[in-house]
């Protein structure tokens, strides 16, 4: 999507966080490409945006949850954050659509808020490992984000989510064993994270933070693994 066309004579972070959140979204991380050394960018100020616990009300009133259409989810982010892109003047990014797709993991990860789990998959510092990146707005300019002052929550966590996967398809050695987690996934036993959600993500004690409701997770865990 292309930079939008009337860029604001001064943006503020919090002009984009109430954008975000009048949609359900939250900031899930902010940085200046040019101090970061981020990948495909190097210049104005990037904001990623993610799932708050008011995406899914938001989400299941909106067209592209009731037109029976594939993607739904994608298609409503690439509509709000495209919206949000034109109204703030920023050009929006998305995790699909690719290949090529966006660098969000490195992104991401020189946010300073998001790290990498002992299982591999990312974790937040607010949301844990049910982060759900939506997208990103890139703006031109460099404009004042808050200090990201998080250390990585694993350093001090027991870390269950290193054992709650029953068949341990996320794990430290191999991080995603797609194969065991979709035959577990066909199991009778693997019925509660197709209705709950995966069960090492929920393992996390951070995982809470994001308000996901069982509708939501079980929404995700069949366009991951449909009948």
């Amino acid at each position: 999507m292309e930079l939008g066309s009337a860029v604001p004579a001064k943006v503020r972070f919090a002009d984009v966080e109430r954008a975000a959140k009048r949609s359900g979204l939250n900031v899930m991380g902010a940085l200046h490409p040019r101090l970061t050394l981020a990948k495909r960018l190097d210049n104005g100020t990037l904001i990623l945006l993610g799932t708050a616990a008011e995406f899914w009300p938001e989400f299941t009133v909106s067209p592209e949850w009731s037109d029976n259409r594939p993607d739904p989810v994608d298609r409503w982010s690439t509509r709000v954050i495209g919206d949000m892109a034109d109204e703030l003047g920023a050009q929006a990014f998305f995790p699909f659509g690719g290949p090529p797709y966006a660098p969000f993991i490195d992104w991401a990860l020189k946010s300073g808020r998001t790290f990498q789990s002992p299982v591999g998959a990312l974790v937040h510092d607010t949301v844990g490992m049910m982060i759900s990146f939506r997208g990103a707005l890139h703006f031109p300019i460099e404009f004042e984000i808050p200090l990201a002052e998080a250390s990585s929550p694993c350093i001090s966590c027991p870390a269950p989510c290193a054992t709650a996967c029953p068949v341990q398809a996320l794990n430290a050695y191999k991080f995603y064993d797609v194969d065991a987690c979709h035959r577990f996934l066909d199991s009778s036993d693997g019925q509660s994270c197709m209705t709950q959600g995966c069960a090492a993500r929920l393992a996390c004690p951070l995982s809470s933070g994001a308000g996901r409701q069982p509708e939501q997770s079980a929404h995700h865990m069949r366009a991951f693994h449909p009948e």
